[in-house]
């Protein structure tokens, strides 16, 4: 089975807010809804999806400021059912616990802190319309970051660590340069070349096309 893919860009930090779903079973499930819910429910709407879970790559406020409003808003649709929040790893719980004071710091009106229902580590596995996504913890960019990867058919989200042309940025004070092009190295490279993947800002890419093109990634 093939998901489709809609992204919906949001915040003022343009995050790609991630809507996968099966169009068959129109079962899916939200990556990353940094803000703007109204704009994702909108989305979710017209695409006529019922979510069934949100999926977090790490707590950085544009990715996982809007989490809790939108599982409050799904489940006022659901009567009954839960809409779990996953992710990320445990180690960006500091992330996610002062989001709204960030938010407050930036002007950012309608961000809120998360409490996941689970925390994710490696070797974990998600599914989404029963297709299953393994977890790798990937950290640099935030100490708790993971991505997901579709390894059947070749697709990947990998938030903020690897981007068309570029990498995520480390300069935070729990940021690690060398850390991340390790997880980029070990990690990531390692799919191959064909393996697809959206990232939480800017167009689509592959890792093939990225260890060609990245300068970030000469000498991995």
């Amino acid at each position: 089975m093939t998901l489709s893919v809609t992204l919906v860009p949001v915040t003022a930090f343009q995050q790609n807010c991630a809507i996968l779903h099966d169009p068959e079973s129109r079962r899916g499930a939200v990556i990353d809804p940094g803000g703007d819910v109204p704009r994702i429910l909108a989305a979710i709407e017209k695409l006529d999806v019922t979510i069934e879970s949100i999926l977090l790559t790490h707590g950085h406020l544009d990715h996982a400021g809007g989490a809790s409003a939108l599982a409050r808003a799904l489940m006022a649709v659901l009567p009954g059912q839960s809409v779990p929040i996953l992710g990320p790893e445990a180690r960006d719980r500091f992330l996610l616990e002062g989001i709204a004071r960030q938010a407050t710091a930036f002007g950012l009106a309608g961000m809120e802190d998360v409490t996941p229902d689970r925390f994710l580590a490696e070797g974990d596995e998600v599914r989404i319309a029963d297709v299953p996504f393994a977890v790798l913890h990937c950290p640099g960019h935030t100490p708790g970051h993971i991505v997901f990867v579709d390894h059947a058919n070749r697709f990947a989200v990998l938030g903020d660590v690897l981007f068309q042309g570029s990498i995520g940025r480390t300069d935070f004070p729990y940021g690690d340069h060398q850390q991340l092009l390790a997880a980029i190295a070990g990690k990531i490279l390692p799919l191959g070349d064909d393996m697809r993947f959206i990232c939480g800002h800017g167009p689509a890419s592959s890792i093939g096309a990225e260890r060609r093109h990245n300068p970030f990634l000469r000498g991995l």
